[in-house]
């Protein structure tokens, strides 16, 4: 891996599923220090671009100048991959909604697992002692010994944070992030997604609600039918002609600070 290499190297990505193009000639580049948010509808193709860069989904092998390098390399060993890109997603929170308590789930992203099992894993006290510290770093240390179920869905989402973090991953992959978050949870987590950008992971956010844009994000990617709308500074993108031909309705963005929001 190449830490000066750009994240990501995308170019003319194409992804065929059910005989329906749901990335459409892709191109794009995003820096090694950069911090991106991807919005787009629901169907838009958001999501299956993340599972792109997760290699779930491949595009098609024999696309005229397709290139796909992600932290310099075109091959990778897949488990290596999502070491190297912290997902953090609602359906894996509902996958460690089970009885292992907030240290086992941390524990677990060693291992790729949903928890831990004694007679498999053998957790080493370096282990511990790193999940500790992230634990401590994000504020939740003192809910290492509860159990996922008993935790509100924004510490849980915390949780998960702290399992991507194990690894020192290069970056995090936001999907979705404050869905099903009450409003103090949603304010809780965007602190916890700046305190970690600060820290010096970039952030790949992929949402439809702009309020989710932490101010350490600069770059807004719009995505719609599979392609690429618009894609630049977020100042420049987050405007009410964009956002109205994005959604296809009409669209009022407003700036709160150092946040932005939308309103139909």
């Amino acid at each position: 891996m190449n830490d000066t290499a750009p994240l990501l190297d995308f170019r003319h990505m194409t992804v065929i599923k059910d005989e329906r193009a749901i990335l459409d000639d892709i191109s794009l580049l995003v820096g090694a220090d950069e911090n991106i948010a991807i919005i787009g509808p629901n169907g838009s193709g958001k999501s299956s671009l993340i599972k792109v860069m997760t290699r779930e989904y491949y595009p098609v092998a024999d696309a005229p100048g397709l290139h796909m390098n992600i932290m310099g390399e075109e091959m990778w060993n897949i488990f290596d991959l999502r070491k190297q890109l912290g997902i953090i997603t609602t359906d894996l929170q509902n996958m460690c909604l089970r009885d292992s308590t907030v240290f086992e789930i941390v524990l677990s992203g060693y291992f790729s697992s949903i928890g831990i099992y004694d007679d498999f894993f053998d957790v080493t006290i370096e282990m511990k002692a790193m999940a500790n510290e992230i634990l401590k770093f994000l504020g939740i240390h003192h809910l290492r010994n509860q159990k996922m179920t008993k935790i509100s869905s924004g510490e849980a989402r915390k949780a998960l944070i702290a399992r991507a973090l194990v690894h020192d991953p290069k970056a995090l992959v936001l999907d979705e992030p404050t869905n099903s978050l009450d409003m103090k949870s949603i304010d809780q987590f965007r602190k916890t997604v700046s305190s970690v950008a600060k820290a010096g992971k970039n952030i790949i956010l992929v949402t439809h609600d702009l309020s989710d844009i932490i101010p350490e994000i600069k770059r807004v990617i719009l995505i719609k039918d599979g392609k690429i709308f618009a894609d630049g500074k977020k100042e420049d993108i987050l405007t009410n002609e964009n956002l109205t031909a994005l959604f296809e309705v009409p669209v009022t963005v407003q700036k709160h600070g150092e946040y932005y929001a939308a309103f139909c």
